[in-house]
């Protein structure tokens, strides 16, 4: 499949001078890219171990502390 994409000026200087020290077209570093981005898109953004993780049996939970944490001074917000 082909198109046309448009860049600015700085950002094709860059690719060819990445695409030199490489020793790959411009073409081939975009095709790189395009197709590590949509592979990181296709997956969760963390791995199933992550959030699969139940803690630790000798480790208390963060939550566990929280009625022994001081309120602040002020809101920073307001």
């Amino acid at each position: 499949m082909n198109f046309n994409i448009y860049i600015d000026d700085e950002t094709g200087r860059q690719l060819s001078q990445a695409a030199k020290k490489a020793g790959e077209s411009r073409n081939a570093l975009v095709r790189q890219a395009v197709s590590e981005w949509l592979h990181r898109r296709s997956q969760p953004q963390w791995p199933d171990e992550v959030l699969g993780f139940k803690g630790m049996a000798a480790v208390p939970s963060f939550e566990a502390g929280r009625d022994k944490l001081k309120a602040p001074a002020a809101d920073p917000l307001a």
